[in-house]
């Protein structure tokens, strides 16, 4: 890898295996900032999916969790989130079986001033609460959204500590299995 891409983005690795944190260049002038979150080159370098097919976003209130989403095979997808605007508490957990972090989780504080992008795999989901009054996350995806493969496990079934006592959250949500009676057909590869 150039130097340049090496200094692209600065990347450290998440308890969760395969899962990065990357930090992008901020280039800061009088007029504001400039901040560039994917480089195909860089991330093919990094060992990261690069082909992402879909990218959306979501606006959060304060105390809004969001979450823990993925989907099903054989629709399943890589995730790269950042928050652009606010900031979050941002959680992974391992849903791979025959991972040596599987049931594991991994939080993160993702926002617009740090500028740090997360990095998921397939097989992981991924939720957050928003810490400030609004908070804007960006999501690109390597497969489409499906309905049928869209899935995901209750928020409080594993045991992270998320900051607040009086969580927003959507009816469906609220009905999502508990990560003990999810049966995972992720399968964890060694690369």
């Amino acid at each position: 890898m150039s130097n340049s891409l090496k200094q692209m983005f600065e990347k450290k690795d998440s308890r969760i295996l395969d899962c990065v944190e990357l930090f992008p260049n901020i280039f800061k002038d009088d007029r504001g900032s400039f901040i560039k979150t994917f480089h195909k080159t860089a991330f093919k370098d990094l060992g990261l999916d690069y082909k992402f097919c879909e990218e959306y976003y979501s606006r959060s209130y304060k105390n809004v969790i969001r979450g823990l989403h993925f989907q099903m095979p054989p629709m399943d997808h890589s995730k790269l989130v950042y928050c652009i605007e606010g900031s979050v508490f941002d959680v992974i957990a391992d849903l791979r079986v025959g991972s040596p972090t599987f049931g594991m989780f991994d939080t993160f504080n993702l926002s617009a001033e740090t500028a740090n992008i997360l990095y998921i795999p397939r097989g992981i989901a991924h939720g957050f609460c928003s810490k400030t009054d609004i908070s804007t996350m960006i999501y690109k995806t390597s497969t489409l959204y499906d309905s049928d493969a869209d899935a995901g496990i209750l928020w409080n079934s594993i045991d992270i500590p998320w900051p607040t006592k009086n969580p927003i959250i959507s009816e469906r949500d609220k009905q999502l299995i508990s990560f003990k009676d999810f049966k995972s057909p992720f399968v964890f590869q060694d690369l």
